[in-house]
């Protein structure tokens, strides 16, 4: 039995609240169970210095964890005056995401920046940033062809991510925070609509395993991330 009750293939309640701030283009708070981030994205009529003239845009990411969203206070990384490894991992991984989806040659010489802030963190908080990422990302491209500064559409297909993991010798889907602090293994799929791969991210904790139990988690990974598709598109509808 899983701390949570849930059954090995069961995932949290997923909630996805768009225009959940005024200014941003895109915006959306995603909840996985106790799991909640804000994303928003933002667009830029410029691009990288290294990609001017070259008639492509930019996505690009960040990625926080708000002081309190952890069961003590956190410093702030601005305080510190630099980011951890971890964030900037995880920004990174959020970026390289949304960048497999979309075309930069159709967005045009300009730049969307997606911020996902963590308000509160109850594990699998990068792969919420990344689900609730392309619901911003789809928003904010809607308001470019709406407001006729984009013909086509860039954006190729949905993307989400979702964590797995061997928890008490049983592969589980979509661990909290008490599953994953104890799991033998764990790993973060990043899927594409439609059966393909942008990444994964596996390490063995307590103990390894073999192929079996790596296909065993990607199949839980489907069943997630065919839910998620669901409640992108009905969020962006």
């Amino acid at each position: 039995m899983r701390p949570s009750g849930r059954a090995p293939d069961e995932m949290r309640a997923i909630d996805i609240q768009t225009g959940f701030t005024k200014h941003a283009e895109g915006s959306v708070l995603v909840s996985f169970g106790d799991t909640r981030v804000l994303v928003t994205a933002s667009i830029e009529d410029r691009t990288p210095p290294w990609l001017r003239g070259k008639n492509s845009g930019w996505v690009t990411a960040e990625y926080s964890m708000l002081p309190r969203a952890t069961h003590t206070r956190g410093i702030r990384e601005a305080a510190k005056g630099k980011q951890s490894g971890r964030t900037q991992e995880i920004q990174r991984l959020i970026g390289r995401s949304l960048r497999s989806i979309i075309n930069l040659e159709k967005l045009g010489e300009r730049q969307i920046t997606v911020d996902c802030d963590v308000i509160q963190a109850d594990g699998g908080t990068r792969t919420a940033s990344i689900s609730g990422a392309w619901v911003a990302l789809r928003l904010a491209v809607n308001k470019l062809m709406a407001d006729g500064a984009i013909k086509e559409d860039p954006i190729e297909a949905k993307i989400a991510a979702i964590s797995c993991g061997i928890y008490q010798g049983t592969p589980v889907l979509d661990l909290d925070y008490i599953e994953d602090s104890s799991a033998d293994a764990d790993a973060n799929f990043v899927l594409i609509e439609g059966g393909r791969i942008a990444e994964v991210q596996a390490t063995a904790e307590g103990a390894t395993y073999d192929e079996e139990g790596l296909l065993r988690l990607l199949r839980l990974a489907q069943i997630g991330c065919n839910q998620i598709f669901a409640a992108q598109e009905a969020a962006v509808k």
